[in-house]
């Protein structure tokens, strides 16, 4: 754990869950796992506040409980799933472009309150679907459960792992902390619920037509609820399967830009047939045959089979290796090499880096050092044709950055530098690390911004706000052109200046 990644991780737990949730979350980020009264002695807090805090990052994925042999309940937190709230908003867009507003809601739902069963995720966004609509229009229940039913079956959402039923007839103390289990069989089973009804308008008043106020009136109704038929059958968001979607839109984009529209709509068919069945950290999908490719191609995509096997050869052809051949049966077995594949995506986005950062001849020596693996600084020079005094300046920019790495062989065991090659050679997998720890240090520095920036102007966003609300009711009173005018002349230029200034900084 790096100290921007710590950082950024307790911004994050304190913007969505407040500030004890975070001082919780951030001392077993720093710790490791602990065991609860050890985490209320050294954060200060009281067991309770702990208590609940634990249960909220419990509740939300991004802690995890273990039972050591001695019976003592030990928390753990897990950061990368902290960093992964970054990509929430991705997450819900992505569930808007594949399954329309309805799969937005339920995605979003799930996300905000961690695990929900799905008979209170249909109600609740039926409802928020039901504000958005025009006077007189309903979202029916059914609609929306079929949406979460098309999420549940290409395997965006899953079951969260249950307690088991256990027979009464045990004598013993119950365990200090409940075991959970899931079959695998059963992670996207949905239950078959009879959900009838419509989504309900929330009331413009606190009071009913009975005159009762809200608050009370669930008291006296507690006891007659009828049972819900999914109780216990939680829900939750799985995010590698987003993940998943996430990696194959790039190798498609990668793919159409190398060759053409129609070779990456061969890949996308391929990676559609095996999004299911290939697990999220497999380094190949699933073999497909070149017939089944050709049967799934999008309906009014016409090219013959011929063609299509000329473009499967292409593909397994290309120095790239994304696509590769795995056998000669049905027409020819082919795969695609994700891990090949996702190797090439971080070499690319590395060359563009040094590009925009170091200029065009530094991206050629990087791209030089990447094609060759190991080479010496008379080597980069040849090659690149570049002159010596610059090769040699631009060579120790990238080194000093940690984009390139030196290695010493020495032809001697006292490592005199008279009788040492010095190679430079880049090494993919610590240059994307670093590059990653850049993002989220960035990351950080911009919700600091942000929040330096709100406590600044906060008078001035309070003022704007109130101005909005009186111009708001005004318009709903049917109020004249000049009195609008009027109130909105409260805020002066250098203010209304000042507002923009802190929206496009805000927005960044």
């Amino acid at each position: 754990m790096t100290q921007a990644e710590i950082k950024l991780c307790s911004l994050l737990l304190q913007e969505h869950f407040g500030e004890i949730v975070e001082k919780i979350g951030v001392h077993l980020i720093r710790t490791g796992s602990q065991p609860l009264r050890v985490i209320a002695h050294d954060t200060g807090t009281s067991l309770d506040q702990v208590k609940k805090a634990l249960c909220v990052l419990i509740q939300h994925n991004l802690v995890i409980y273990q039972v050591h042999k001695r019976g003592v309940v030990e928390y753990e937190a897990q950061c990368s799933r902290v960093l992964r709230m970054l990509r929430y908003p991705r997450y819900i867009y992505t569930a808007k472009t594949l399954y329309s507003d309805t799969g937005e809601l339920i995605v979003e739902e799930l996300l905000l309150n961690g695990k929900m069963t799905m008979s209170a995720v249909v109600k609740k966004v039926a409802d928020r679907l039901t504000e958005t609509m025009e006077d007189g229009k309903t979202m029916d229940y059914a609609e929306v459960s079929n949406t979460f039913v098309r999420l549940a079956d290409t395997h965006f959402v899953q079951r969260c792992p249950f307690v088991p039923a256990t027979e009464n007839s045990d004598p013993g103390p119950p365990p200090p902390a409940p075991t959970l289990v899931i079959n695998e069989k059963d992670m996207y089973l949905v239950p078959k619920l009879s959900l009838i009804g419509k989504g309900k308008r929330r009331r413009s008043s606190d009071e009913d037509a009975t005159g009762e106020p809200k608050a009370k009136r669930p008291k006296h109704t507690a006891d007659n609820k009828e049972p819900i038929p999914d109780d216990g059958i939680y829900w939750q968001a799985n995010l590698d399967r987003f993940h998943q979607h996430f990696r194959d839109q790039g190798i498609v984009s990668a793919v159409a830009n190398r060759m053409d529209q129609t070779s990456s709509e061969i890949v996308r068919t391929m990676l559609r047939m095996s999004e299911i069945t290939t697990p999220s950290n497999a380094p190949f999908t699933q073999p497909l045959s070149s017939n089944e490719i050709f049967r799934s191609l999008p309906v009014g995509y016409n090219i013959s089979k011929q063609v299509l096997d000329q473009y499967l050869t292409l593909l397994a052809d290309d120095p790239l290796e994304f696509v590769g051949k795995s056998g000669d049966s049905g027409g020819g077995m082919y795969v695609i090499n994700l891990h090949k594949a996702l190797g090439s995506l971080a070499t690319a986005t590395l060359e563009s880096v040094v590009q925009e950062r170091f200029g065009s001849r530094c991206a050629r020596i990087f791209r030089l050092v990447l094609q060759k693996k190991h080479l010496e600084q008379k080597q980069v020079e040849d090659f690149a044709m570049i002159p010596a005094k610059e090769a040699k300046d631009m060579l120790y920019k990238m080194l000093s950055e940690n984009f390139i790495s030196l290695q010493e062989i020495p032809k001697t065991p006292d490592h005199a530098p008279s009788r040492t090659f010095y190679l430079y050679t880049v090494n993919i997998l610590s240059a994307a690390r670093m590059l990653l720890h850049r993002c989220y240090k960035s990351i950080a520095n911009l919700i600091e911004r942000r929040q330096f920036e709100t406590k600044e102007n906060k008078r001035l966003l309070e003022k704007s706000q109130r101005v909005e609300a009186i111009i708001a009711s005004m318009q709903a009173t049917g109020a004249e052109e000049a009195q609008l005018q009027e109130i909105e002349e409260m805020i002066t230029a250098p203010e209304r200046q000042q507002l923009e200034t802190l929206k496009r900084n805000v927005n960044k």
